[in-house]
């Protein structure tokens, strides 16, 4: 900033460091680095990853694509399906869980261990134990039977469903676990009061612990949709897309196209998912501004 004279002449005004607080300059100072990793990391990435997409023909290619058509219908029922089970389950769950006794204590911490344990070991120990031939379920089947059990993974809606409940087995214990702290914040003289009334089980639900937790769980079903719209690894490495590509969703189908060297179109079938996420978005973001 410059400061005009009479005759013509600018004297320069003070240095920026000159006019802000030792505060201000740390503030700057540690923001930084958090803003280095943000373009480097995120802003680039979304942005190369726009650019790649940018063509018109990738989208009248992916509308072509049978198997693009139904990796979107797989997506949808993936979401609508295995997020309310797993969110009704996790709610139920919660309410188990959330009781002081040593025996749940000790069961909870089995319980988490899906969640705990890296996806790769635990996902494709289950692909094994679906092998047609060596798995563990069909040598059980054939031991107790004396027949061969069924080729799980070779039907696409066989395979679709198993991975739906490898994603429910794997991230159910975060949500419940979500959902015990929900609980544990309600006071408990609402349900002595109850209990001296003579409510049941259900009327406590109903009037005291769902009213109380239905901004919880809302929350938390549109934080679920957004991560599980980005979940590579229950379809990936349970069935690898297949029979047939079959069974891929969204966050799986662009591996495919990159298999293919067709980087442009993996891009653009990423793209087509912001429709999905977007919205989810905008409403998580609204509920949490309340």
């Amino acid at each position: 900033m410059a400061i005009t004279l009479s005759g013509d002449q600018a004297i320069p005004g003070p240095p920026l460091s000159s006019r802000l607080t030792p505060a201000q300059v740390w503030g700057i100072v540690l923001l930084a680095p958090y803003l280095l990793v943000f373009l480097a990391f995120v802003v680039y990435p979304v942005g190369y990853g726009l650019w790649l997409a940018r063509a018109p023909a990738n989208y009248v290619a992916l509308y072509n694509d049978p198997i693009f058509a139904r990796a979107a219908v797989n997506t949808l029922i993936f979401l609508v399906i295995g997020i309310n089970i797993k969110m009704l389950i996790a709610l139920f769950l919660s309410g188990f869980f959330a009781q002081q006794r040593t025996w749940i204590k000790w069961l909870s911490v089995i319980f988490i261990l899906p969640w705990a344990v890296p996806s790769i070991p635990t996902i494709l120990s289950v692909r094994f134990m679906l092998n047609p031939e060596w798995g563990m379920i069909n040598h059980f089947i054939f031991t107790f039977t004396g027949d061969d059990g069924p080729n799980w993974l070779n039907d696409p809606t066989v395979a679709l469903t198993m991975a739906i409940a490898v994603h429910i087995w794997k991230s159910l214990p975060f949500w419940t676990l979500i959902l015990i702290t929900g609980r544990l914040a309600i006071s408990h003289d609402l349900f002595e009061a109850a209990e001296v009334d003579g409510a049941s089980w259900w009327q406590k639900f109903r009037y005291i612990t769902w009213p109380s937790m239905q901004t919880l769980y809302v929350t938390c079903t549109l934080l679920s949709m957004i991560w599980t719209l980005g979940d590579f690894n229950s379809v990936y490495l349970l069935t690898g897309g297949g029979p047939a590509d079959l069974t891929h969703v969204l966050s799986t189908l662009g591996i495919r196209y990159l298999r293919l060297d067709q980087l442009s179109l993996a891009m653009a079938s990423i793209v087509c998912a912001m429709p999905f996420v977007l919205p989810l978005v905008y409403f998580m973001m609204k509920r949490l501004s309340r």
